[in-house]
């Protein structure tokens, strides 16, 4: 007679296998990239962030599935074999066309001079003194043109292999979604994002805990008095090579800082407000339906995650998980990558 211990074994052993064969594997991860394991958690913000700001909340439960995402964002040398491969043009380096742009401003808007509407970028610049209103971002930002990801500054960059390990910048949503169809990827959700900066610590504001304390061990931010000096206590006055910080428990890098970080989700003031009235765990939310912003709404924009090197504790402090900002598909700024992910067939 078979002791039923034994068939209980090599039940359990059965299953093991087919459970196994059934689930991709750490292993078996393309190169460059991660297996995020699915599971559930609550995106928002944590009622303890007093830096939390209205879109971040309410938190609800989210269930997302398991899907492969990039250990860091996209980098220059990564992104030049796209270019090169494709002969793609970015949105910053193309002509700019004005029929297109007025139908994001109010009616009857003044065409500016043919010298202004040349292809270019937004670019980061110092102000020479304190500012006592940090409402009015233009005050720090200029557009510079022919600034692109392969001339950042405007200035005649050049790129070389200094840059290489650099994340990309100066690219558009449309760019990405670019990339990522000729690297058979795409981006994440704003939940999927989330959830793999979480890394399952459902009571972290941060991606390395609560303590704020070491930020510049942890992130590349900005140090010292936004944005007229940079203390450079983390090492880097702008973006910093992928890697140059501790990954989280998922084995993700730059989760914080650096680069904001484009996703698919619409951004929509309401959306969590629209989340919270559904009853039970949101199944792998897509985001909203459209786009809404008060503050802004002649333009549809995308949701970015993550913050950058710009982010101040006095300013935005992004770095936060539950952070995000909108911005429109065909904007590029000199702080603004990507990184991809990939659902397993």
């Amino acid at each position: 007679m078979i002791d039923k211990n034994y068939l209980k074994i090599g039940f359990n052993f059965l299953l093991c296998l087919i459970i196994l064969s059934c689930s991709p594997n750490i292993e078996t991860a393309p190169k460059g990239m991660v297996w995020i394991p699915g599971g559930t958690f609550y995106q928002g913000a944590l009622e303890s962030d007093s830096y939390a700001m209205n879109h971040e909340k309410p938190r609800h439960e989210v269930k997302v599935n398991g899907f492969f995402m990039d250990i860091t964002e996209v980098t220059n040398k990564e992104f030049k074999k796209f270019i090169d491969q494709t002969n793609y043009i970015t949105v910053a380096e193309r002509k700019v066309d004005w029929e297109e742009i007025k139908t994001q401003l109010p009616e009857n808007t003044t065409k500016p001079h043919d010298s202004i509407l040349q292809p270019g970028s937004l670019v980061f610049k110092k102000t020479k003194t304190p500012l006592k209103n940090l409402n009015d971002f233009f005050q720090w930002w200029k557009w510079k043109i022919g600034a692109s990801w392969l001339n950042v500054t405007g200035e005649n960059d050049n790129y070389d292999n200094v840059s290489e390990n650099l994340p990309v910048v100066h690219v558009s949503y449309i760019d990405a979604l670019a990339y990522c169809e000729w690297a058979g990827k795409r981006l994440p959700t704003e939940a999927e994002w989330e959830y793999a900066a979480r890394a399952n610590n459902k009571n972290y504001i941060y991606t390395w805990g609560n303590n704020v304390e070491n930020l510049h061990l942890k992130a590349n931010t900005w140090d010292g008095e936004f944005p007229v000096n940079n203390s450079l206590k983390d090492g880097f006055e702008r973006r910093s090579p992928v890697k140059s910080f501790p990954a989280n428990s998922f084995g993700l890098y730059g989760m914080a800082g650096n680069v904001w970080e484009w996703t698919s989700d619409w951004y929509n003031v309401n959306y969590y407000n629209d989340l919270s009235k559904n009853k039970g765990v949101c199944d792998n939310p897509g985001g909203p339906l459209r786009a809404y912003n008060p503050n802004n709404i002649y333009i549809e924009e995308k949701v970015i995650k993550g913050g950058s090197f710009l982010c101040n504790q006095s300013y935005c402090n992004s770095y936060r998980i539950s952070a995000k900002m909108g911005s429109s598909t065909d904007s590029s700024l000199e702080h603004l990558g990507f990184r991809a992910v990939l659902i397993p067939k």
